[in-house]
C-alpha cells in the first residue's frame, strides 16, 4: 500500500517508505502536512506525549517570572518560585475552571483567579479562598485543591514542558547533545529580543527547512557567504535531534555574524563554528560563538504555525551596543523572511499541487530523513514512555558529505 493512502498512522505499514535507508527512502506524504486528521493525531502522539520547547530559560530566570504557553491546545503557566525552582501548572482555577493568566507577567508571590479571587502560591498550593470560612464546608481541605502540576525542565538554554508523566527526562531524550553544547553554558545567556511570526505552513516544513542546506545557494545567497555549503558537516550523536555545523563560520565576504564579541572560554571548535540543531519536535537552535538564534514552533493548524524567534547573547562585562546587535538581528530577519516565503510555497504545493512522495538527497537531507523517522517512532510507540533514540554518526571527523574532513570536529571532554 502506498504511503499516504494508509490512515492507521500507529502501524509500521504506514511508515514503510521512510523506514528505508536514506538512499532508498521516500519522503513523507502530503497528508502529514495538510490533513486535519493527521494534525490531530500528531497533537496527541507528539505534542501531548513528549517534550515541547516553550521559552528561553532566561525568560523565567528569577522568582515570579511567569509565561503562558499553549502545548497541544492546553494552556500552561510556567514560573519560578521563591526558592528558584522551575514550576509549571495547568492554567485553570481549581474552583470553577477559570483561566488564571492571559499573558506573560511578573508575579509577586500569588497566582490570583480573576473570578472569585482564589489564590495560589508559586508552588501551586491553594492559599486563599475568600469568604469560604463564612460557611465552612465539611471535608474541604485546601491541600487537595492545588493547581495541577505539569512537568517542566530546562535544557541547553531552553524551557521544555511535557504533559506526559512517563516520558524520560529531556537530557535523556537528547542523548549526547547536552555534552556537545556544554562548553557554551547556554543557561547563562540572556534574552536580547523576541519576535513572533505566524507562518502559513506546517511546523514540520519549517523544521525540515532548517535541518538541510540543500536550498542554501538558491534561497539564501547572502547566508551562503557566511555559512558556505562547502563548510557544512553533520553534528549529531545519539539523541532526539538533528544537527549540522558550519566550520568555520566565514567572515571574509560578510561580517553579519561577527559584529558582536564572542563568549568567553570557548574551545577552538566552538569558537570557530556555528551549530545548527533541531531538537525534536519543535526547537530550532542556532548557536554561534557570540549569539544564539532560537526558534520555537507552535502548531496552530495543519497549515499554520506560530514561530517565536528569540535572540540570546552570552554574558559580557560591557553591554553590546544596539548597533552591533542590529547587524546580526537584521541579517537573521532577512534569512527568516526568505525561509518563510519558501515554506509557505512548499505548503501550497503539498496542499493543492497533487504531490506524491519524492526521494531524499543522501548528501544534503540525511537529517530530514532522521527527523521523519523520529516522527514515525512517536506514532508507532506502544506507550508514551517508549523511547527509541536514533543512532548518531560514527564521528564528526568522517567525510560524511563528500566535502573533506571537518577541520575542527567535536571532541568530548
Amino acid at each position: 500500500m502506498a504511503m499516504g493512502m494508509h490512515t492507521d498512522w500507529s502501524s509500521e505499514i504506514a511508515w514503510g517508505g521512510i523506514r528505508q535507508p536514506v538512499d532508498a527512502a521516500h519522503t513523507l506524504p502530503a497528508a502529514c502536512y495538510a490533513d486535519q486528521k493527521f494534525f490531530e493525531a500528531e497533537q496527541a502522539t507528539v505534542f501531548s506525549s513528549f517534550w515541547t520547547g516553550v521559552a528561553a530559560s532566561d525568560q523565567v530566570r528569577d522568582a515570579g517570572n511567569t509565561i503562558v504557553r499553549s502545548v497541544a491546545g492546553q494552556s500552561i503557566i510556567i514560573t519560578r518560585d521563591d526558592d528558584g525552582e522551575l514550576r509549571a501548572f495547568r492554567n485553570a482555577c481549581r474552583h470553577r475552571g477559570t483561566e488564571l493568566l492571559e499573558d506573560d507577567c511578573q508575579l509577586s508571590g500569588t497566582i490570583r483567579c480573576p473570578y472569585h479571587r482564589w489564590g495560589y502560591s508559586l508552588t501551586g498550593s491553594l492559599i486563599a479562598t475568600p469568604r469560604f470560612d463564612e460557611y465552612p464546608l465539611e471535608g474541604f481541605d485546601r491541600a487537595d485543591y492545588g493547581l495541577h502540576p505539569v512537568r517542566v525542565e530546562a535544557f541547553a538554554g531552553v524551557v521544555f514542558v511535557s504533559l506526559e508523566a512517563e516520558v524520560p527526562s529531556v537530557a535523556e531524550c537528547m542523548g549526547d547533545l547536552g555534552l556537545r553544547l556544554a562548553g557554551y553554558e547556554l543557561d547563562t545567556w540572556r534574552l536580547r529580543e523576541e519576535r513572533s511570526f505566524e507562518i502559513r505552513a506546517n511546523w514540520k516544513l519549517i523544521s525540515e527547512n532548517f535541518q538541510e542546506y540543500y536550498h542554501l545557494t538558491w534561497v539564501h545567497p547572502d547566508l551562503a557567504k557566511v555559512s558556505r555549503v562547502a563548510d557544512h558537516y553533520r553534528y549529531q550523536g545519539p539523541g532526539m535531534y538533528c544537527g549540522q555545523t558550519t566550520t568555520p563560520v566565514s567572515s571574509d565576504e560578510r561580517d553579519d555574524w561577527t559584529a558582536m564579541p564572542p563568549a568567553a572560554g570557548l574551545t577552538e571548535s566552538d569558537g570557530a563554528s556555528g551549530r545548527f540543531v533541531a531538537m525534536f519536535p519543535n526547537v530550532l537552535l542556532s548557536v554561534l560563538p557570540n549569539h544564539v538564534f532560537l526558534m520555537l514552533l507552535e502548531p496552530l493548524a495543519p497549515g499554520r504555525t506560530l514561530e517565536r524567534a528569540i535572540w540570546l547573547l552570552p554574558p559580557h562585562e560591557a553591554p553590546v551596543s544596539e548597533h552591533a546587535f542590529a547587524v546580526t538581528r537584521d541579517f537573521w530577519i532577512d534569512v527568516n523572511t526568505e525561509d518563510i516565503d519558501i515554506v509557505q510555497r512548499n505548503q501550497r504545493g503539498l496542499t493543492a499541487g497533487g504531490y506524491t512522495p519524492g526521494r531524499y538527497s543522501p548528501r544534503f537531507e540525511e537529517p530530514v530523513h532522521r527527523f521523519a523517522n523520529m516522527l514515525a517512532d512517536r506514532f508507532t510507540a506502544q506507550a508514551p514512555g517508549d523511547l527509541r533514540i536514533p543512532d548518531g554518526d560514527p564521528a564528526d571527523d568522517l567525510d560524511l558529505f563528500g566535502n573533506g574532513v571537518n577541520p575542527l570536529p567535536y571532541r568530548p571532554a
